[in-house]
């Protein structure tokens, strides 16, 4: 049970903040397709950006006794890279969708395809190879993980149920990005800022005639959905990915957009979403090293059942979720239309 709480978390939780997201830039009146497309930028800068520093002697001096320490650290600076870097390169879909009035679908789908060519030619320049290892080594991804003599505890029997699930062998930016995720909801519900950006989702007229800036609020929208998704690409590659990136991020972005629909562009529904999404995509990539029942067999694996079926097993309840619960959605009402100040 803790090996299958721990890795619904690991695939829940960048489908969790990418569909947060979404839900910033549609809330603004913003279509925002490029998800994918900005996973994997930042997948790939803060990839880059863990080889970089931990080259930089500077920072190897002031951590040389304490190199635990210093890949966490690591971690957080980052995932402040990764969120710059999907950050600036969101504004290429923000240019278009609000300065020339593109179709955002179309401007989305370019950047889904201009991102990973982009990444996978740099990283043949700076591997030759289709992969590109944050460090040095096969076990690279354990590297990070928090260990449980952080908490005080020598074996595992001392933690308990609770501090073996959430404490032994989990990453510290679960928690970071479940602290963004609580915070950025409470900003966009509970605050001015938050009220105005979802009020030109809805009705941009209304909102200019009151004083507020379309433009500006559309751009705040994208780019803080940009630097969400790009903080999602570095997670995705640090816990699921095992601290690689090869241009591909496994269709997390459209997944996410899958549950941010089935969440009604809700947070609380959309944490809700990313935890079933997250349990069938756990089943469906550890299917035959799930211990169910704690006896040792491997009832899934023992079924019979093709392989293939287990990896599409997330995708069709992709599916089928969103054809039951389409007609309940309702997504901001001007979202997807360029806004134009003489429109009344």
């Amino acid at each position: 049970m803790t090996f299958l709480i721990q890795q619904t978390l690991l695939f829940s939780i960048p489908l969790m903040i990418v569909a947060l997201a979404g839900v910033f830039s549609e809330r603004s009146g913003v279509i925002n397709l490029a998800l994918e497309g900005i996973m994997i930028m930042g997948a790939f800068i803060g990839v880059m950006a863990v080889r970089i520093l931990q080259g930089l002697p500077v920072f190897e001096e002031a951590f040389a006794n304490n190199q635990y320490f210093k890949l966490q650290l690591m971690e957080i600076l980052v995932m402040l890279i990764a969120a710059v870097g999907g950050a600036i390169f969101s504004l290429l879909l923000s240019f278009a969708s609000i300065n020339l009035k593109a179709d955002q679908t179309i401007g989305g789908t370019a950047l889904n395809m201009l991102a990973p060519a982009i990444v996978l030619f740099l990283v043949r320049i700076i591997a030759n190879q289709n992969t590109l290892n944050m460090l040095d080594g096969s076990n690279s991804a354990d590297w990070f993980m928090l260990k449980k003599k952080m908490f005080g505890y020598g074996a595992k029997e001392q933690m308990g149920f609770i501090g073996r699930t959430l404490l032994d062998k989990t990453y510290l930016a679960t928690y970071i990005v479940i602290f963004v995720f609580i915070l950025l909801s409470i900003i966009l519900y509970k605050t001015r800022f938050g009220l105005r950006l979802r009020s030109c989702g809805e009705n941009p007229q209304a909102a200019d005639s009151l004083g507020i800036s379309v433009v500006k609020m559309r751009y705040s929208g994208v780019t803080i959905s940009g630097a969400l998704a790009g903080m999602g690409g570095f997670v995705y590659a640090l816990t699921t990915q095992g601290c690689t990136c090869n241009g591909d991020v496994a269709g997390f972005g459209f997944l996410a957009l899958a549950v941010m629909i089935f969440g009604n562009w809700k947070p609380l529904n959309i944490a809700l979403a990313s935890l079933l999404f997250g349990l069938f995509k756990c089943i469906s990539a550890g299917y035959s090293s799930l211990d169910i029942n704690g006896d040792g067999k491997f009832l899934l694996a023992d079924i019979g059942i093709s392989a293939y079926v287990y990896l599409l097993l997330p995708y069709v309840i992709t599916l089928i979720v969103l054809a039951l619960t389409s007609k309940s959605s309702r997504a901001p009402k001007a979202e997807g239309i360029p806004y134009d100040k003489g429109k009344r």
